[in-house]
């Protein structure tokens, strides 16, 4: 399997997990408020804290935003682009978003796809102080109560990355046992999140949220990113068990490389490792 050298050394735990509760709702993000806030208003109205949501076409602007990009100094195996910050209205067509917690504020860790007023199609990772929503539109949301994802230091990627931690309970209401997770890398994505579910006892799930990287890409169609540095946001995932009665994990994505290339698909099982981190939140069905 495909591995990238990290600048650490690798944490003897792959999964960062922490169990909690949740539900899923939907919002609409109000027009002419940072997307941050937005989204903190929409979670906090529910009486969560945090917790992870995907969304479809919307409406930015003001908008700032990067790209994977090779590293220039080789204290990262990968870093980002300078900043694009595209005049007029940019037009999402999907995206996820993990909100947490980072120095003490609401933030939040944001992929996804868009076309900007020029008719350019790109993508990559939202700047929570420069992305204003310019029109109001809907987002799907589930809310986590009992774990907060918080961006401390990893050693190992040598980043300030998101990651689950326990946390106070708000007292929202919630519907459904749940784990927020976070995937190390260097291991295969699906392959990860069946042996967790296998030693959890989880007989079904589904994925909210989905925010990370791959190091390129496989795809069932066919389809493969070359280009190592990815931003990649599920699009839908479920793990189930497959016609031999084993779990196997669906995992619908779309991503942009740091070379520019965009795809979309499922995600071949057992060929598509983590290259920085995934986070996800697992709602359990069974």
């Amino acid at each position: 399997m495909r591995s990238i050298k990290q600048p650490g050394t690798p944490a003897v735990e792959r999964i960062q997990w922490v169990a909690a509760r949740g539900r899923a709702f939907s919002f609409t993000l109000q027009a002419g408020v940072p997307l941050l806030e937005a989204a903190r208003r929409g979670f906090a109205a529910e009486g969560f804290a945090g917790g992870v949501l995907n969304f479809g076409h919307g409406a930015l602007g003001p908008f700032g935003y990067v790209m994977p990009a090779l590293s220039k100094t080789g204290e990262n195996a990968a870093f980002y682009s300078d900043t694009y910050r595209p005049a007029g209205v940019t037009r999402t067509r999907l995206g996820s978003m993990t909100l947490g917690i980072r120095d003490g504020a609401a933030f939040f860790h944001c992929h996804g796809l868009w076309t900007e007023a020029d008719g350019k199609a790109s993508g990559g990772h939202m700047l929570p102080d420069e992305t204003v929503v310019a029109e109001p539109f809907e987002v799907q949301a589930f809310g986590v109560d009992g774990a907060m994802f918080t961006a401390e230091p990893d050693p190992e990627t040598n980043f300030k990355l998101f990651g689950p931690v326990v946390s106070a309970s708000t007292g929202a209401r919630t519907t459904s046992r749940a784990f927020a997770l976070r995937l190390r890398p260097n291991q295969d994505f699906a392959f990860c999140l069946e042996g967790f579910c296998r030693c959890h006892g989880i007989a079904r799930a589904k994925i909210h949220g989905g925010v990370g990287s791959t190091i390129g890409a496989r795809f069932t169609h066919g389809g493969v990113t070359e280009p190592f540095a990815t931003e990649l946001a599920i699009t839908a995932g479920t793990i189930a068990p497959g016609a031999s009665g084993a779990l196997e994990a669906a995992l619908d994505v779309a991503l942009i490389d740091h070379t520019g290339g965009i795809a979309a698909g499922r995600l071949v099982r057992g060929d598509n490792p983590v290259l920085m981190t995934m986070e996800l939140v697992l709602e359990v069905l069974v």
